[in-house]
């Protein structure tokens, strides 16, 4: 087998098992489950017809053949008899209350309408049932963070109603969780619930993997990836998130459980890693470890003692000596997901913990080393369980003070703040709070200190990058051949859904322009994202478990596995980077894009990522970790200033892009949209080249977000604030419609005026480059695509669009584009793609005139979408051969190239004419000015 075919049976199976994997069991009484052969069935609430395969935004728009949800499953299950009246009153329901799909990016509703059940209903229904499942959907995403109110973190009265009753009159009730985070969990003993299950938002194979654990295929082996609290009150970031302009992270480094186990034990109602089996084990581990080892040792045991086969994690945690920084009452180091255990079975796990894992840093020297990881003096006591609650003392060792490394002051505050402190008395801790450090260092300084050398300018020697790539000539020799303007240009990607490289994708960069193309320079492609690749002109790919469900797989080997084939799935389609996984941490359950990444805890984060990774280079392709740092928020992303301690952002929100670099070789990073500590992360040096360069000898590319702000100091983000971005070591801006115009920010200006200099230009280009000699884009502009892999990008699929061959049609300069005559004979099915080269941005509108020789009670309906969004239907009717013209608004267009489909419902019609035109200026989301 060719290592870049694309198994899509292979694929879906372990899709299924990682949703499966990551199913969260949080209480089950009554035997409700599993579901027993025979079992009859009721189904209860309109979102099990209506699955959330994920969130919104750039993380959820991926174009399937199909999504299988929860219904569907159960519809397809030999085992399992379904109460058809009851589904018979919910489609009936839902026909007469469709979904509410908003009105574009950023609109859609949390929920859908829940339809109010009659306590009738359910009684009839538990008379002829044996068991009730209660589906109930959230999603939230990109630019739309959750509320505390109905709706979105608490469920509706209609929800708790329907809730209450069902499991009132059935004994065995089940609610289904179809939510890309965590929501409020008080009802569940408030409404006396029987069996409560996250089963997240699980992509297309979502319902079938739900399906293997209701029936014991297998058992549950979730863990949460986050703290359950009370209240939305009780996170320590509640109060400070949310604000339009500044977000002060106070709780420091007392995140998550790290804050409830410390400070707050009471106010948890399900802790970190918490999750239940249809079995139950036991576990047993002891240490080994030593004030002079560079590493502690531990083996475990774990042992099935229960009746069904199935799989645990061993989670291993640590308390640190408080010492002068204070620690949290327990960190996690490690865990492990076992294999399938049978009942009685038992498996040994082994853990090596390097010292750096354990050490903790010190931003204002009270240990004498400031800047440093340290291992403060005292007991280390390692505790293992299944959940951080639960876990046991196996064993302790006593630590001598030690430096483990010697770093530098980055990123730190400027504006003076509280944090968190504990202060402790045996086994109590009392909240305290003590000055954040503040910044000692120039924010310029190191960077003007450490600007690299220029190499002379030569000129064009005739030497091209696959020169470079087989070793004929270095890279010095290379960038030497290019002039400041070509460097500049290099800078700038293009996109979205730029015609250079694969369409519908996110951006293009590198050789674009005519002078950069002569250096054999190709052009590389990304798209988004974390949940499967969009492709905006329609073609279809796989859709993933969301970022929180694979989280609480806690199973790293099966997450890099099933990244594997989409990193397969990006060589097939010729794209250099998914723009993905996303990192950030789940700082407060209300971040509406949390459903893209993966725990509140930076261990679990980082291990996964890593994973994702090397799953998704494994056949050359890659990923680009992101948001780096600090994108903790959607409301007010590209404003809202996060002001936290060095101490937190090198111990919870840098960790897991460390762990990712260090152990999964990400060579691929995004910047954030806004500011940390008073600069936009996409032009902080501190970040993106001390950090990422100089620490953790990060080898790659680092880009903006798309139409990202650059900043300097005291200054407010602007978009055409670039060359501080190039300063930085960010080495890409993502995305222009043009990458030789030299008007559009202030990169040109910045190095005639010597503030950028001819160094600076190369040594980004050098990421560049470096990058794309590592890329599939390298092999396809050298001709050393092996055969076995054009055969497999050969393989054309049922419903395929042809894009070798597509049209594309360019506007006037007022923005009209008109297609007359198109001589298209539609039929029923048939459908028409066509790509647009639009150049003014605004809202526009779309205009088709068409006859039909049949009369006026024919029914003629098309189907319009825009970058394979449907936009509406505009229906015809037979006018006995008279021209009629229909319009509808289509979509606010900032880029030149989109995708337009008309999907042709009926035969016998004739398309005179096409015209998408202009129809007023708007805003776009990314600028400060109407377009």
């Amino acid at each position: 087998m060719s290592e870049f075919q694309l198994n899509q049976e292979a694929y879906r199976q372990t899709a299924c098992q990682a949703v499966a994997e990551g199913c969260v069991l949080i209480k089950n009484e009554n035997k409700t489950l599993p579901l027993q052969k025979g079992d009859r069935v009721a189904v209860f609430g309109r979102m099990a017809a209506n699955y959330y395969k994920s969130g919104l935004g750039s993380g959820g728009l991926v174009n399937t053949r199909y999504v299988t949800g929860i219904l569907d499953a159960l519809m397809a299950s030999d085992g399992i008899r379904l109460d058809k009246k009851l589904l018979k009153i919910y489609e009936d329901w839902n026909a007469s209350h469709p979904l509410d799909k908003g009105h574009g990016w950023g609109t859609v509703p949390w929920n859908q309408e829940e339809m109010p059940i009659n306590e009738s209903t359910v009684a009839e229904a538990a008379e002829a049932d044996d068991v009730a499942l209660v589906i109930i959907g959230r999603t939230a995403g990109e630019d739309q963070d959750n509320a505390a109110k109905e709706g979105s973190y608490l469920l509706t009265a209609t929800e708790r109603d329907l809730i209450r009753k069902v499991s009132k009159h059935f004994t065995r009730t089940a609610v289904l969780l179809n939510v890309g985070n965590i929501i409020d969990m008080n009802w569940v003993e408030e409404d006396k619930v029987p069996a409560v299950m996250y089963v997240w938002q699980g992509g297309q194979e979502g319902g079938n993997g739900v399906l293997s654990v209701l029936t014991a295929e297998q058992s549950p082996s979730g863990k949460l990836s986050d703290t359950i609290a009370k209240s939305i009150q009780d996170y320590p970031s509640t109060a400070n998130f949310g604000n339009q302009y500044e977000n002060i992270y106070a709780e420091d480094i007392y995140v998550g459980y790290r804050y409830f186990e410390t400070f707050a034990k009471d106010r948890v109602l399900y802790p970190f890693g918490f999750g239940l089996s249809y079995t139950t084990f036991k576990m047993s581990g002891q240490i080994a470890g030593d004030s002079d080892s560079p590493f502690v040792n531990i083996s475990a045991t774990v042992t099935n003692a229960g009746e069904y086969e199935g799989k645990e994690v061993a989670q291993l945690y640590v308390k640190k000596p408080q010492g002068a920084l204070g620690q949290p009452a327990r960190e996690l180091v490690a865990f492990e997901k076992t294999r399938a255990l049978l009942p009685g079975e038992s498996t040994k796990v082994i853990f090596t913990i390097p010292k750096y894992a354990i050490a903790s840093f010190d931003d204002s020297g009270v240990t004498g080393h400031k800047n440093a990881y340290v291992l403060e003096e005292g007991s280390y006591e390692f505790y293992l369980g299944s959940d951080v609650r639960s876990a046991q003392l196996i064993g302790s060792f006593r630590q001598e003070f030690a430096v483990v490394s010697q770093l530098e002051e980055i990123y730190a505050p400027v504006k003076p703040f509280k944090r968190m402190k504990p202060s402790v008395s045996g086994n109590y801790y009392e909240l305290k709070y003590e000055d954040a450090p503040l910044r000692t260092i120039g924010a310029y300084e190191r960077m003007e200190a450490n600007k690299p050398q220029e190499i002379a300018y030569t000129g064009d020697r005739g030497i091209v990058l696959a020169d470079v790539y087989h070793g004929k000539a270095t890279m010095d020799e290379f960038l030497a051949q290019l002039s400041a303007e070509d460097l500049i240009v290099l800078f700038r990607g293009e996109g979205m859904s730029s015609p250079k490289v694969t369409p519908g994708t996110g951006s293009a960069f590198g050789g674009l322009s005519e002078n950069l193309r002569h250096f054999g320079i190709p052009a590389g492609c990304t798209t988004d994202g974390p949940s499967g690749i969009r492709m905006d002109c329609g073609t279809k790919a796989f859709s993933l478990p969301n970022g929180t469900s694979l989280g609480c797989t806690f199973n790293v080997e099966l997450v890099e596995s099933l990244y594997a084939f989409e990193g397969k799935e990006l060589r097939k389609n010729r794209i250099d980077a998914l723009l993905g996984p996303g990192l950030n941490i789940h700082r407060n359950p209300l971040c509406g894009r949390n459903f893209e990444y993966i725990s509140e805890d930076p261990v679990l984060t980082g291990k996964m990522g890593a994973a994702m990774i090397r799953g998704l280079s494994c056949v050359g392709s890659t990923g680009t970790i992101k948001h780096f740092m600090g994108n903790n928020q959607e409301y007010s992303r590209n404003d809202v200033n996060g002001v936290m301690s060095q101490r937190a952002a090198r111990e919870i929100y840098l960790k897991g892009f460390e762990i990712s670099v260090r152990e999964g070789k990400a060579r691929s990073v995004m910047t954030t949209y806004g500011p940390v500590n008073g600069i936009w992360t996409s032009s902080h040096y501190d970040l993106n080249t001390i950090v990422l360069r100089k620490e953790w000898g990060f080898d790659g590319i680092v880009m903006t977000d798309w139409w990202a702000r650059g900043s300097v100091e005291n200054q407010p983000g602007d978009r055409k604030c670039r060359a501080a971005m190039i300063a930085a070591g960010n080495n890409l801006y993502m995305v222009v419609d043009d990458q030789t115009d030299m008007k559009q920010d202030d990169i040109l200006a910045a190095y005639q005026s010597g503030e950028l200099t001819l160094g600076q230009l190369q040594e980004n280009a050098r990421s560049i480059l470096g990058f794309l000699l590592k890329s599939p884009a390298m092999l396809y502009e050298m001709n050393e695509i092996s055969q076995e892999e054009l055969d497999e990008r050969a393989i054309v699929e049922e419903g395929d669009i042809d894009f070798e061959n597509i049209i594309t049609y360019d506007s006037d300069e007022e923005g009209t584009l008109r297609i007359e005559n198109p001589n298209w004979n539609p039929q029923q099915g048939d459908f028409e793609v066509f790509a647009t080269n639009i150049q003014r941005k605004g809202m526009y509108n779309i205009r088709i005139t068409a006859h039909s020789d049949l009369n006026d009670l024919a029914q003629l309906p098309i189907s319009v979408s825009f970058d394979n969004q449907l936009r509406g239907i505009l229906t015809f009717q037979g006018s006995n051969g008279a021209k009629v013209t229909k319009e509808m608004e289509i979509s606010e267009v900032f880029a030149p190239t989109h995708y337009v489909k008309l999907y042709f419902g009926a035969s016998g019609m004739v398309i005179d004419s096409v015209e998408i035109y202009w129809a007023h200026s708007i805003k776009a989301p990314f600028d400060d000015v109407e377009e």
